[in-house]
């Protein structure tokens, strides 16, 4: 071939249709998400179709047939941490499968943030939201809902259940984990953790936590992260202050899956002390954690389940169909390294 690029022919759904052996109408059906009563093997030979040929529907075009663009819009707080990378791809898995586009942001979780993003997708047009909400869930809930959009918030539960909502058991998880890893000889807790109002899910996690240090009587001390970052220096000297003199085997319990790696180097001056006289347990960063070294106990989300479930919760939404729970919550696993116990 010579330096000239070739066009590549565009895959029609007439195509599609021919390779899957079956009608246009039926790929229709299918690129719209309405497969209740399609037999699996059709819903499979069309798929193979659409993987093999490269098919992409055009969200112009599907919009002036259908009145939709096919376009689902993605806000998450971070986009740069793991939890909403693993979100991102499952909502993406069953989203492309139905014949839609992801528009993805990242709020930073900043309020005024949020709210620009969610103009400026409702006026792109898109079919609805799956959202990682900041602490104005009735705002967002409104602003949405007011265009007319359906919306599922993921990582959080709105405390309205005319809302929908997909999160993970947090408190129980928390509890549940501090319990099991306590009970191997710890007495006494370091908490390194963000300001809880912030999400539904730091405050489910502080109060798993709370309870448990106030069910077992344990000493206890809390250093407050600010959400733009790790202090390393400062967080580093209060470790000191809580640890150097200290005889009584301490875990540090850092809730935030964001702020780990860091809390993990600050404390590299204790990775000696790990696990007998000083633990760490934290949440998420899975992959991170089991390659560092020590290793990292982590409390871990099923983050890409959580984004499955989302999109298959908005998509029944916007179908109409009613056939899936619009409240979920999912449970939580440990992955225990050598950081405890």
């Amino acid at each position: 071939m010579t330096g000239l690029t070739a066009t590549k022919k565009r895959v029609t759904i007439t195509e599609i249709a021919r390779l899957a052996g079956t009608s246009k109408t039926t790929v229709s059906f299918y690129l719209n998400g309405h497969t209740d009563r399609m037999s699996k093997e059709t819903h499979d030979y069309i798929r193979q179709a659409i993987k093999e040929t490269g098919y992409e529907p055009s969200p112009l075009a599907r919009s002036m047939n259908a009145k939709q663009t096919y376009l689902l819009a993605v806000i998450v707080g971070d986009i740069a941490n793991h939890f909403s990378n693993q979100i991102v791809k499952g909502i993406d898995s069953v989203a492309s499968d139905a014949g839609y586009r992801l528009l993805i942001s990242s709020s930073n979780f900043d309020r005024d943030n949020e709210h620009a993003l969610i103009d400026r997708l409702i006026s792109v047009g898109v079919d609805g939201f799956i959202v990682q909400p900041t602490a104005r869930f009735r705002e967002v809930a409104e602003a949405i809902g007011s265009s007319g959009k359906k919306l599922v918030f993921f990582d959080s539960k709105y405390y309205d259940y005319t809302a929908s909502w997909v999160k993970t058991d947090n408190y129980e998880a928390t509890k549940d984990a501090l319990e099991e890893v306590l009970a191997k000889g710890y007495e006494r807790m370091l908490v390194v953790a963000a300001e809880p109002q912030l999400l539904s899910s730091r405050t489910e996690r502080l109060q798993g936590t709370t309870d448990t240090i106030e069910a077992l009587g344990l000493p206890s001390e809390h250093f407050v992260i600010p959400d733009k970052g790790v202090p390393q220096e400062e967080l580093m000297a209060w470790l000191h202050e809580q640890l150097d003199e200290c005889t009584v085997p301490t875990l540090v319990f850092a809730p935030n899956c964001w702020a780990l790696p860091d809390i993990y180097v600050a404390m590299r001056d204790f990775y000696g002390r790990m696990p007998k006289e000083v633990g760490l347990l934290g949440f998420d960063n899975t992959d991170w954690a089991e390659v560092a070294s020590p290793s990292v106990s982590v409390i871990a989300q099923p983050a890409f389940k959580e984004g499955v479930e989302a999109a298959k919760i908005l998509l029944d939404l916007i179908s109409g169909t009613g056939r899936i729970d619009p409240h979920q919550v999912l449970p939580c696993t440990v992955q225990w390294g050598q950081s405890t116990l």
